[in-house]
């Protein structure tokens, strides 16, 4: 297994370099990272608990799927890539938003995609510990009283740019 390899980012999400996937994380340099929201047609969110063994975060809940951008790649592809590789889900993904780096997001400029499907995700059991479809109502009361369950990325995702600029109403099924 070759060792992954990451663009190196300014805070304006420009590359300046390469380094290797350790290397970024020992560091906290800036570099990119893809999450993945999978809703059902009940409106509900898909959430992944990461497995024990993941370097960072191990344990914790978090996107659909997520993951880094490797070097050279660009956002979208990351995300139909990881959408494969951790779920074995396909689809039309649509633009959610893109967070800047920061410590919150773990050193990575974010960009989330959304898909709704209905297709039954196959978990990477090197990757995903379990999957669960949750309402956003439910998600929201669990963060708030046990905020370290989830990886910070998610958190910030959710917290911030989901429950205040979208609003929870709005994902309750019609």
């Amino acid at each position: 297994m070759t060792e992954e390899i990451f663009d190196v980012c300014d805070a304006q999400d420009r590359v300046v370099g390469q380094c290797s996937r350790q290397e970024v994380h020992a560091r906290n340099l800036l570099h990119r990272a893809v999450h993945i929201w999978v809703w059902n047609s009940a409106g509900e969110l898909l959430l992944q608990r990461r497995t024990a063994t993941k370097d960072q975060f191990p344990d914790c809940y978090t996107s659909s799927a997520s993951g880094h951008v490797d070097a050279g790649e660009d956002y979208e592809t990351a995300a139909i890539r990881e959408l494969q590789e951790e779920l074995q889900l396909q689809g039309d993904l649509i633009w959610g938003a893109k967070l800047p780096a920061s410590a919150e997001t773990a050193y990575e400029h974010t960009v989330l995609f959304h898909l709704q499907t209905d297709q039954s995700p196959i978990p990477d059991p090197i990757e995903i510990a379990s999957l669960s479809y949750l309402p956003t109502a439910t998600i929201a009361s669990v963060l708030k009283e046990s905020p370290q369950t989830f990886t910070p990325p998610f958190r910030r995702l959710f917290e911030d740019w989901w429950a205040e600029e979208i609003g929870l109403e709005r994902m309750t099924p019609v």
